[in-house]
C-alpha cells in the first residue's frame, strides 16, 4: 500500500529528472530525434516507392511545376529558372568537395584534427549512402524532355540533396558550437538548413528529381549528419571522463 501511495511522487520525480536532462542536453535530444525521424521518413518513402504508392504524388508535383513539356517552360518568371540553376550547383559534388577542402584546411590550421576528420567522414559516408541507395532502388529520373540539367545516374534518393544536407548541417553544427549567443547559433543553423532546402527545391524545379527523391535525400542526409554529431558527442563525453577535452585532441570549440 505504501508503494502505491508513493507512486505519484516517484513518477513526478522521474518526470522532473527527464525534463532536467532534456534541458541540459537539448542538442542530444534534438539530434536523436532527427536521426530517428529521418530514418523513419526514409523507410516510409522507400516502402512507398517499392509498393508503387508514390508515383502519383511525384507526377502531380511535376505537372504543377512543368505544365508543358519544355525544359524552359516552368512556373515562375525567367529569373527564377536561372536562380534555381545557381542554387542546384551548391549541392554538386565538385562544389562540396571544394568547400570541404577549404573547411578541412582551416580546421587543421586551427589544430582541430578531430573536427576535420569528422567532416571528412560525414561527407564520405554521405556519398556512400547516396550511391548505395541509388544502386539498390535504381529508380528512373523524370522524363528527359522536362529536365533543365544533365543527369547521369539513378534518381532515388537525390544525391545533390543528401550530400548538401550532410555537408551544410555538419558544418553548421561545427560553427554553431563556437558561438555562445543563442541568436548566432540559430542564425548559423538557419543558414545551413536554408541552403540544403534550396538545393532540394531546385532539384524538383529543374526536373532533375522526383519530389519524393528530394524528401528522401533530406531525411537520410539529416539523419546521417546528426549521427556524425552524436559520434562527436560520445567522443567528447569519453574524453571528458578522462580529464581531457576534444580541444586538446583537436576537437570542436565549445563541444
Amino acid at each position: 500500500m505504501s508503494m502505491l501511495s508513493n507512486l505519484p511522487r516517484r513518477l513526478h520525480g522521474s518526470l522532473s529528472r527527464a525534463m532536467s536532462f532534456a534541458r541540459r542536453e537539448l542538442g542530444l535530444v534534438v539530434a536523436l530525434g532527427v536521426v530517428a525521424g529521418g530514418l523513419y521518413l526514409f523507410a516510409e518513402l522507400a516502402d512507398g516507392l517499392v509498393e508503387g504508392e508514390i508515383p502519383s504524388f511525384d507526377e502531380a508535383i511535376l505537372a504543377w511545376t512543368h505544365p508543358y513539356a519544355d525544359t524552359h517552360d516552368v512556373i515562375g518568371p525567367d529569373w527564377l529558372l536561372e536562380a534555381m540553376l545557381d542554387f542546384t550547383s551548391l549541392g554538386g559534388l565538385a562544389v562540396l568537395v571544394l568547400f570541404a577542402l577549404i573547411a578541412v584546411g582551416f580546421l587543421l590550421m586551427q589544430k582541430k584534427a578531430w573536427s576535420a576528420l569528422m567532416l571528412g567522414v560525414a561527407l564520405g559516408g554521405g556519398l556512400l549512402l547516396s550511391e548505395g541507395m541509388k544502386a539498390v532502388f535504381d529508380r528512373g529520373r523524370p522524363p528527359d524532355i522536362y529536365q533543365a540539367v544533365e543527369t547521369i545516374n539513378a534518381s532515388f534518393p537525390s544525391g545533390h540533396t543528401l550530400m548538401s544536407t550532410v555537408f551544410y548541417l555538419t558544418l553548421g553544427v561545427m560553427l554553431e558550437r563556437i558561438f555562445a549567443r543563442r541568436r548566432l547559433k540559430i542564425y548559423v543553423m538557419g543558414v545551413a538548413i536554408l541552403i540544403a532546402a534550396l538545393v532540394g527545391v531546385s532539384r524538383v524545379y529543374l526536373a532533375a528529381h522526383w519530389a519524393s527523391d528530394v524528401l528522401a535525400g533530406w531525411a537520410l542526409g539529416a539523419a546521417w549528419a546528426m549521427a556524425c554529431w552524436l559520434i562527436t558527442y560520445a567522443a567528447q563525453r569519453r574524453w571528458a571522463r578522462r580529464g581531457q577535452s576534444l580541444d586538446q585532441i583537436g576537437g570542436i570549440d565549445g563541444t
